[in-house]
């Protein structure tokens, strides 16, 4: 992967200077998994400080066995934060909800990307919305609910059933008038998948949709991470980078991250040794 890469938002075209745009994570709630990714405005500028292309905000977590949270919580949670940002950068927001009121509240606001872990399952006007709107949206791969998910984790073929599965999601995203240029997929590491499954996502994370579409990779500090290295949440996040470094040498173009400033740094590198004539791969 070489050059300078793009994402077309409703009304603008963003670039990154390395070989993956970073999004940092914002978890504007208490239920989150990792307590330092929790908070609002100050957390978002301190992400975006640290060189982060997109700020992704969230209010209801997706963490297993997490519960539903109503879509008047959210707007309440996410909304001041996409506006206070708006207020001093133009930085392209992502929204983290499964619901349309949610997602138009944040649109309203200010926000550009819809990051949706049910793939536009969850509610039936979400996929018209975002059409009409011309927003991005990001598909992702699970098995389940967060309280269901890791109850069936084993996979015969994960690459073949994730690629599959996300297949079907683009055509219903294309059919009700999403534009392929708008699409982004996610494997959704850690939603209903062992460890042998991750790690065969991450290898041949590029190859999903025969690299048709950008892929976003979300592995920051996830229990994968940990059942590798043998580490809690606190301990993740060299094996994060590595995990997400990985993942971008074998074609992924987004990465979700809580650590930005790291994750920049590890990408910085990769454009040094690639600009120094070496090979990576």
């Amino acid at each position: 992967m070489s050059g300078l890469h793009t994402l077309h938002l409703r009304d603008r075209v963003i670039e990154t200077k390395y070989d993956a745009f970073v999004m940092g994570i914002v978890n504007a709630t208490k239920d989150s998994f990792w307590e330092e990714s929790r908070g609002g405005i100050e957390r978002a500028f301190k992400l975006i400080d640290e060189g982060a292309d997109i700020i992704d905000i969230g209010a209801e977590s997706t963490r297993p066995n997490a519960k539903y949270v109503d879509a008047a919580d959210e707007i309440k949670a996410i909304v001041p934060i996409v506006r206070a940002i708006r207020e001093k950068s133009d930085i392209a927001i992502s929204i983290d909800t499964r619901k349309k009121s949610v997602m138009e509240a944040a649109f309203n606001a200010g926000a550009d990307i819809l990051n949706d872990v049910s793939a536009l399952e969850d509610d039936e006007q979400m996929a018209h919305f975002v059409a009409e709107k011309k927003i991005p949206v990001i598909l992702m791969h699970k098995r389940g609910t967060p309280e269901s998910m890791q109850k069936n984790a084993s996979y015969t073929d994960a690459f073949s059933e994730v690629n599959e599965y996300l297949k079907t999601r683009v055509a219903f995203a294309l059919e009700n008038g999403i534009a392929k240029d708008k699409i982004i997929i996610d494997a959704g590491i850690g939603f209903g998948k062992d460890v042998r499954a991750n790690l065969d996502l991450i290898a041949h994370s590029g190859e999903l949709l025969g690299g048709e579409y950008p892929v976003l990779m979300a592995l920051s500090r996830k229990t994968c991470i940990g059942e590798i290295t043998e580490r809690d949440v606190r301990g993740r996040m060299v094996g994060t980078v590595a995990a997400d470094l990985l993942a971008v040498l074998n074609g992924c173009s987004l990465i979700r991250v809580h650590d930005v400033a790291e994750a920049v740094d590890s990408l910085k590198i990769l454009k040094a040794v690639k600009n120094a004539g070496w090979s990576v791969k």
